[in-house]
């Protein structure tokens, strides 16, 4: 008796039928059996390379010149190309919501915001996670600033909460040669959500908080003139995870940019990490790729170097 197969030979996605004495039954079922995998490896490879990719951006000194308070035109060219091959994430310390930060995401139309270091994550205006600190945590850090020479506190609208206001009129009078904030009583603070709390100050004072709240880390601006204060846990990298599970892609396909400790983790987590030619020192190193400052086309340059406007 003898069998028959049907050759593996195809004409677009159809067999091409023809009957011939078949060696045996089981040859015909490993050929079919490789055509399958064949197609799926090759449907897998086709989703892999129509998979969006995400590219994150800090705000302040990597998207924001605080020179001007302007992104720079290059910025916003490059943001404008990348949106046609990437999920567009502003991940940030601030809060983008909050009236300081206002017009800002409207320049740079991201997908999804990483707010306030990961403790808060909109994607369009839907919000997907969020976390506040304890009110206890909030109260024992305000005590501990008290007497201190540098502030710790949160701005919330336009209306700011700190103890040890006169640091931060003095900051700003240092960094700005003004300071018009709305300053109001800090223990307010208590009756409020607070995801993340900001420290006004030099470093030695930073490393005084980390030692007396081990439960926290207070990652130095760029300008080392001041931190976030952040629970451990927390940090725009997970922010960045929790992304690419919504949008189920994997991290290996994602780029973040930063300038300040506060992108440390996210730099290092990210597929690529870039670093600004103003960031700290620490992040210049632990970083994939290094461009040039912000005043100098830095985002735009290191997108060009990276290949990521799909030329």
């Amino acid at each position: 008796m003898k069998f028959y197969k049907f050759s593996d030979s195809f004409i677009g996605n159809s067999f091409l039928w023809t009957l011939q004495p078949s060696r045996t039954l089981l040859s015909w079922i490993l050929g079919l059996w490789r055509f399958l995998k064949k197609g799926t490896a090759i449907t897998e490879r086709k989703r892999r390379i129509a998979m969006k990719g995400i590219v994150s951006f800090d705000m302040d000194m990597t998207l924001l010149n605080h020179a001007d308070y302007k992104i720079p035109d290059s910025a916003i060219k490059a943001l404008d190309r990348l949106h046609e091959h990437y999920y567009i994430v502003i991940a940030t310390g601030r809060d983008m919501d909050a009236k300081f930060s206002e017009g800002l995401a409207d320049q740079v139309k991201p997908d999804a915001i990483i707010h306030l270091n990961g403790n808060k994550i909109t994607v369009g205006s839907k919000l997907i996670y969020e976390h506040c600190m304890k009110r206890e945590l909030v109260e024992e850090l305000l005590h501990f600033a008290e007497n201190k020479d540098y502030a710790i506190g949160m701005t919330v609208g336009d209306t700011d909460y700190f103890i040890n206001p006169w640091c931060v009129t003095r900051h700003d009078m240092v960094r700005w040669q003004m300071s018009d904030r709305k300053f109001r009583d800090p223990w307010k603070l208590l009756d409020m959500p607070v995801r993340t709390l900001a420290y006004i100050g030099r470093e030695p004072g930073a490393k005084e908080v980390e030692e007396a709240f081990p439960m926290l880390k207070l990652p130095m601006f760029s300008s080392r003139e001041g931190a976030d204060i952040i629970e451990k846990d927390a940090s725009k990298a997970e922010g960045l995870k929790r992304l690419c599970k919504v949008w189920d892609i994997p991290l290996e396909h994602t780029i973040a940019f930063g300038d300040s400790m506060n992108d440390y983790e996210i730099v290092t987590t990210a597929g690529t990490g870039v670093a600004m030619g103003n960031a700290h020192p620490q992040l210049k190193a632990a970083a994939d790729y290094v461009t040039d400052d912000i005043a100098e086309d830095g985002v735009y340059k290191a997108c060009e170097a990276l290949h990521l406007f799909g030329e």
